[in-house]
């Protein structure tokens, strides 16, 4: 299907990842949570460890989300970027994205690098719009 997307498609689709990234750092709940669809899932690897998640279901990635927020004293910045859409995506349902992520902080005034890492995404249109349906992470150190 990534042969047959539309260049308005991709740009809806970079939009997705980037309302994402903004709302985990506005700490937008709803814009985050329509991010995601409902049967979402999402996992991650740390510097190559063992496997976390996958967590189920929109419901269950907002729990992880709210919880990781609620702990966080600084302010985040998910910067997504080098998005593209392979053409060996393997089957599935929607459309494989991979993106860039490096994730700043600031804190008393201070801004930091916490972590990069990449995007491992499978996408869907629903009713809404674009979704992430599938979501992986692998962050090259911890946070």
């Amino acid at each position: 299907m990534t042969a047959e997307l539309e260049t308005g498609e991709k740009l809806a689709i970079h939009e997705l990842l980037s309302r994402a990234a903004y709302a985990l750092d506005e700490r937008d709940v709803e814009m985050l949570a329509a991010s995601f669809a409902e049967d979402a899932a999402f996992s991650m690897r740390i510097a190559g460890g063992d496997l976390i998640g996958p967590f189920e279901t929109r419901d269950g990635i907002m729990q992880l989300m709210t919880g990781a927020m609620a702990e966080q004293t600084d302010k985040r910045r998910h910067v997504v970027s080098n998005i593209f859409f392979p053409a060996d995506a393997g089957a599935g349902e929607g459309v494989a994205v991979v993106s860039n992520l490096t994730l700043f902080a600031t804190e008393n005034g201070e801004i930091s690098l916490l972590s990069a890492g990449v995007y491992h995404d499978r996408v869907v249109k629903r009713e809404s719009g674009w979704q992430l349906l599938q979501r992986h992470l692998d962050l090259d150190k911890s946070y």
